[in-house]
């Protein structure tokens, strides 16, 4: 008879084990089985993928395109990709060697660590941010070392901040701006200290720009790689989520040098083998001709970032006003509540569904990230409802 095991967990990965579930998801399915709720939770934008983005993926399964594609991705996406970042930004990638495309930005950031680290490697990670980075960095065997982005300096990072926590150990710095959960940016001039800091560290920079077309008022998104010497030491990431409203074809890509791309290829032509065909003929349609479409997008963010900017710091929540991506990062200490508890409580007494601070690292605790991704409506019916739960249950 075969012995029955009672435990499983213990018989799990250590690194698994490791990872908490994430913090953004617990709320996004709460509200999922309640009615009448304004979710502020979960990034994704509330437009449709334009029109002719999705006309040309129908096109192309007309035409039969329905095969597998060359593990990097179709060469026309890549030099489309290669082609944008030369107007854009003037780098100088080669579409054959420096480009992987992949199953979204989330794949290109899981295997970009695995190519790079090693186990006990350690990766500096500015915090507040993304849910993914410290989960990703475990499962890749590195150990995630957080490096507080204060308030006071609109949750930007300084190179006196990192080398306060760089050792013998750090082999890659993880940023990602414009900042979610934030929606802090950086300038070129900051951008310039924290290539002098990588350089002088001999790091690999792991730089996710996927918020990098959205951007309010005069200062424009700043691609690292294109920074002075910083092309050949950083793995961009970027992807058609969020600028081309285009969540569910998850579609990104990574560019780097030859021998970087080259080891993430070797993981993703074992895992993924290629993004989807379809995604990727939208993606070529969308740098070709997406971009008054994103134009149009982004300047209806901006109108409901001013919005829901104003509501909350009304109603008495101090708030950093974003400069990109389109989460506002509200103060709540003065309701005497947590970040969870307060999410918690709105939710059950407002049904306004956002995430806690502290699901982005301890240093988001005493917040909560609202997305502006939804309607004007929606947004004005939330600040209501939490201005009435500020009122009502305040302790």
């Amino acid at each position: 008879m075969i012995e029955q095991h009672s435990d499983w967990e213990q018989r799990l990965s250590p690194g698994v084990n490791a990872v908490a579930p994430s913090g953004i998801r617990k709320f996004f399915d709460i509200a999922a089985q309640m009615e009448d709720v304004i979710s502020l939770g979960v990034g994704e934008p509330d437009f449709v993928t334009p029109w002719s983005i999705r006309e040309s993926c129908m096109y192309g399964l007309e035409q039969g395109y329905t095969s597998y594609t060359a593990n990097r991705g179709m060469p026309e996406l890549r030099e489309e990709i290669v082609l944008h970042y030369a107007r854009r930004f003037g780098n100088t990638y080669e579409a054959a060697t420096d480009v992987l495309v992949t199953v979204g930005v989330s794949e290109a950031l899981d295997i970009a660590l695995r190519a790079l680290l090693s186990p006990g490697d350690e990766v500096l990670i500015p915090e507040p941010c993304y849910v993914s980075y410290q989960a990703c960095t475990i499962l890749a065997g590195g150990v995630p070392v957080t490096v507080p982005a204060r308030l006071d300096n609109e949750f930007r990072i300084t190179p006196e901040e990192l080398e306060e926590h760089v050792t013998e150990k750090t082999k890659v710095l993880l940023i990602g701006y414009p900042n979610n959960p934030t929606g802090a940016i950086m300038t070129r001039e900051d951008l310039l200290k924290i290539a002098a800091f990588a350089e002088k560290h001999d790091l690999i920079i792991i730089s996710d720009e996927i918020y990098g077309d959205l951007t309010y008022g005069d200062e424009e998104h700043v691609c690292f790689s294109s920074l002075p010497n910083m092309q050949e030491r950083t793995v961009l990431l970027n992807g058609f989520s969020k600028a081309y409203a285009m969540t569910g074809w998850r579609i990104g890509y990574a560019l780097g040098n030859k021998a970087i791309i080259a080891a993430m290829t070797k993981i993703h032509q074992y895992t993924m083998l290629c993004a989807p065909i379809t995604a990727q003929v939208a993606a070529i349609e969308a740098l070709r001709h997406g971009e008054k479409y994103m134009k149009k997008m982004v300047a209806e963010y901006d109108r409901r970032r001013r919005l829901i900017y104003d509501g909350l710091t009304k109603m008495g929540l101090s708030c950093f006003e974003p400069k990109g991506a389109f989460y506002i990062f509200p103060d709540i200490t003065s309701s005497g509540y947590s970040s969870n508890d307060f999410a918690e409580k709105l939710l059950q007494a407002e049904h306004v569904a956002l995430v806690p601070g502290s699901a982005f690292g301890a240093c988001g605790e005493g917040h909560v990230r609202c997305s502006y991704a939804t309607s004007i409506d929606k947004i004005s019916e939330a600040l209501n409802r939490i201005e009435n739960f500020l009122k009502n249950h305040r302790r």
